[in-house]
């Protein structure tokens, strides 16, 4: 039997009974990340990693929201600029510019004109829309070393994607 005669499966949520389904979809539009933190000894060994690989994988996310979500003209300011991404609790520091054509990783910096640090937890939450910057940076969860006014761009940047629009919802 070839694909194009196959019947589409239906989504689960329709097998649902509709009490049941939005139990479930009430439930899961509820979740919250829980309070975590990666063990010490994982960040040790992650932190001997090559960086490569997730910095390649954090500016193909960036590059894919690009004039989706991240308005072009509005990230100028950080055109040349280096950037650093610490996660404390993974070891991880990923380090990437923007120029013309978009975001790239960069290599070799020793001196990133912004520094931001926080937990997995904190950015998944930042991510997610469950914790704010403002809410982080001043409890101390979030850390912005060097060129503040970059920082103020960055933040008020991500403070204005509609992440529902990238998400295909409607309010």
């Amino acid at each position: 039997m070839s694909q194009a005669h196959l019947l589409p499966a239906p989504r689960l949520s329709l097998l649902l009974p509709g009490s049941l389904r939005q139990r479930i979809a009430h439930r899961l539009g509820t979740l919250r990340v829980p309070a975590f933190t990666l063990p010490a000894t994982l960040a040790r060994v992650v932190a001997r990693l090559p960086q490569q690989p997730p910095a390649q994988a954090l500016v193909t996310a960036l590059n894919l929201a690009l004039d989706r979500v991240l308005p072009r003209d509005q990230l100028e300011p950080l055109i040349g600029r280096n950037l650093r991404m610490r996660v404390s609790d993974a070891g991880l520091t990923l380090d990437f510019s923007f120029n013309e054509r978009g975001f790239h990783r960069a290599k070799d910096v020793l001196k990133p004109d912004l520094i931001l640090s926080a937990t997995a937890r904190d950015y998944l939450a930042l991510a997610l829309r469950e914790e704010d910057a403002d809410t982080l940076f001043f409890s101390r969860r979030l850390i912005m070393e060097g060129d503040t006014d970059l920082g103020l761009l960055v933040k008020n940047t991500l403070d204005a994607v509609d992440w529902d629009a990238l998400l295909g919802r409607r309010s």
